[in-house]
């Protein structure tokens, strides 16, 4: 088997043997078919990338169907959403069409469907129906209507259609078998009466197809290859190829290609919900500001939150095609979406939580505009300036009176660097009548040659400009909010999901358009919202720069039942030990060079997967490890890399343990140590 064959899914497995036994490439033909009663979400963009991505591999149209067969629940506000989102997410569809196109086909396909004696008309109550259906393990039994002549079907439905009974009066159902062991194909329902205004058809139509009726036999008039699903349509194949093999017969001259079924496991994503309806509720309930509130899983609520395209795609293909159904870890989506904006966002400077620091050597009235780096991770990005003054803002979490070696911020006595400024030592404080600190008084110098272990963000006060920020973590606070029977999700709603703050951010960001997206160093990712304005500049918070959440959530449940949080079998080597995670590394970095190649890709991908539970603090000390002892410095340096990838901000600390390893002799450290990009 080549690499090739192997690194296909088994849906392009699927269609690379149809070719084999003779299918034509050019009769390859794929679609996506949403219906309009919503908006989409981060679970559709797996079957969006799955159709459109096996048509941009064998260069195949791919329709964009919408199953309009519900007039209740559809609106065009829905239909262009729809086609604003797939666009936006990079993909092109041949075709715009909708299954209400097929009505009047789908309508004469019936009539020959009853004439052959295959449907009929029931006029029972649903609640009798439901009953004779029979259970999966009790076969049903057959409706008293069942044996109506063609006659009498044919004048029932043709005044169905003809507006003459009342909703409810009767129906249209398959004649197949009330025995069948698939409940599905018991006699399925193919039309219902229904008087609603269609968003495209208005008032044409007072009977309306079922979706297992309509589906298939618009893929089959679209001359569509392989029909595409989830997981949960498998036993509806069954119906799906007996319809479609009846329908055959009535047009296989001038339409000679029936479509293939298959399916493949939907994507079903943590503290997060998928149901259409229940996102509805979100909305009609006011948890949310609507289906693009940043903190829905709609694709336009994520586009609203500041990702990308190529974020979400990464994910997809991350994520794969797969047969069983599985829980992807939102904490996946979110690397992505942290991955893209590394290498695309500009680093801009501002603080949420701001502390005044008066510099008090600094000339009054004076002011510099320093030159800063817009992106390290691109070059062609190049640099801007930002003004430096007297009187500028920190973060107040940046700052303690009082704190131990482990603390590298600044403290009393302390000296930090301003990233892209100066070095500043803390010298004493002012406070208010409550005791908190109004104002740290600190002294500046020029010698920025100095060896200082903190670098800070920091705004200048006399130009800074006033924005609102909108920080925005998960909906739930539940793992999987809609999985309890007992419960509703609604009571899993995270009561802190939305954080508003007025921040102030430097001066560059005043023309900021809707849409951008920018890198506030230490902070995390934000971009320009919807609502911002000239006057009044609102950013959200897409991600931070590290996963936060996995670590909180790992320390809640120690300490809820520490016990079974140390007994509990994880992927997480660091749990499985029960030790500190700098331990394990440590652990090791002591046998790393001992180990063969395989061996040491293992302890690496380990090392790497405890480096995101450890602190600098924990970690800057091996730095110092003895030049003898390689395989613990390789795992620092392993470690670094990580952090470093996730937001960690460089100091000269760094530089100089970066620095001595690429001079040293052991190639696996100058290896590690080369994989570091400043």
């Amino acid at each position: 088997m080549s690499e090739e064959t192997k690194s296909l899914n088994f849906i392009e497995h699927i269609i690379e043997e149809d070719l084999a036994n003779g299918m034509s490439k050019n009769d390859l033909r794929f679609r996506f078919p949403p219906e309009p009663n919503g908006y989409l979400h981060i679970g559709h963009t797996k079957a969006i990338g799955i159709s459109f991505g096996l048509g941009e591999k064998y260069n195949a149209p791919v329709n964009l169907r919408f199953d309009d067969t519900n007039p209740a629940k559809e609106e065009q506000e829905y239909v262009d959403a729809i086609k604003r989102d797939i666009e936006w997410l990079g993909y092109k569809w041949e075709n715009e069409l909708y299954s209400s196109d097929y009505f009047q086909k789908l309508y004469d396909w019936a009539i020959q469907l009853i004439k052959e004696g295959k449907a009929y008309v029931d006029s029972q109550s649903s609640e009798a129906m439901a009953e004779q259906k029979g259970t999966p393990t009790q076969v049903g039994t057959n409706s008293p209507y069942r044996d109506r002549s063609v006659e009498e079907n044919l004048d029932l439905f043709q005044r169905m259609k003809a507006g003459e009974f009342e909703a409810g009066a009767h129906i249209l159902r398959a004649k197949i078998d009330m025995e069948d062991p698939n409940m599905l194909m018991r006699d399925p329902i193919m039309y219902r009466i229904m008087y609603a205004q269609h968003h495209r058809t208005g008032d044409d139509w007072c009977i309306y197809p079922m979706y297992d009726w309509t589906h298939g036999e618009s893929d089959y008039i679209e001359q569509v290859s392989h029909s595409l699903c989830s997981l949960e349509f498998k036993p509806h194949r069954k119906l799906y190829n007996w319809f479609r093999d009846n329908v055959y017969q009535y047009a296989k001259e001038s339409l000679p290609l029936p479509p293939k079924q298959r399916e493949f496991a939907r994507l079903n994503l943590s503290y997060t919900i998928m149901s259409k309806r229940k996102l509805l509720r979100l909305v009609n309930d006011g948890i949310v500001t609507g289906w693009d509130d940043p903190r829905m899983p709609t694709i336009s609520g994520l586009r609203r939150r500041g990702y990308t395209p190529n974020s979400i795609r990464h994910f997809i293909e991350r994520v794969g095609v797969a047969k069983r159904e599985n829980v992807i870890d939102v904490s996946l989506l979110e690397f992505c979406i942290r991955e893209d904006l590394n290498k695309a966002a500009n680093r801009v400077m501002a603080v949420l939580n701001p502390v005044k620091v008066v510099i008090t050597n600094y000339p009054e009235g004076k002011e510099e505009w320093l030159e800063a780096e817009n992106n390290p991770e691109n070059d062609s990005a190049g640099f801007r300036k930002v003004p430096f003054s007297r009187e500028i803002y920190i973060e107040n979490e940046d700052f303690k009176e009082e704190a131990g070696n482990k603390f590298f911020r600044l403290k009393l006595g302390g000296e930090v660097r301003l990233k892209n400024a100066y070095i500043i030592k803390a010298e004493n404080v002012v406070k208010g009548a409550n005791g908190n600190i109004t104002e740290i008084h600190c002294t500046y110098d020029t010698d920025t040659s100095k060896r200082v272990k903190g670098t800070l963000h920091w705004v200048s006060i006399k130009h800074a400009i006033k924005a609102e920020v909108r920080e925005y973590d998960r909906l739930f606070v539940d793992e999987a909010p809609d999985s309890h029977g007992d419960k509703d999700f609604m009571e899993f709603i995270n009561p802190n999901s939305l954080n508003i703050k007025q921040a102030f951010l430097e001066p560059s960001l005043a023309d900021a358009k809707v849409g951008e997206q920018f890198q506030f160093q230490r902070l995390g990712y934000f971009n320009v919202d919807n609502d911002s304005s000239s006057n009044k500049p609102v950013f959200n918070k897409t991600v931070g720069l590290r996963d936060t959440w996995a670590k909180q959530t790992h320390a809640e449940q120690g300490r809820s039942n520490p016990k079974q949080n140390n007994n509990q079998k994880s992927e997480k080597p660091q749990q499985q030990s029960g030790r500190k995670p700098i331990s394990v590394i440590q652990q090791l970095g002591k046998k790393y060079t001992n180990l063969p190649e395989e061996k040491q890709q293992k302890a690496k991908a380990e090392i790497q997967e405890l480096a995101k539970s450890v602190s600098y603090e924990d970690l800057e000390p091996l730095f110092g490890t003895a030049v003898k002892k390689a395989g613990t410095r390789i795992a620092t340096m392993i470690s670094l890399n990580v952090m470093l990838q996730n937001g960690l901000e460089y100091n000269d600390t760094i530089n100089d343990f970066v620095a001595k390893a690429l001079e040293d002799k052991n190639d696996l450290l100058v290896a590690e140590a080369k994989q570091i990009k400043k």
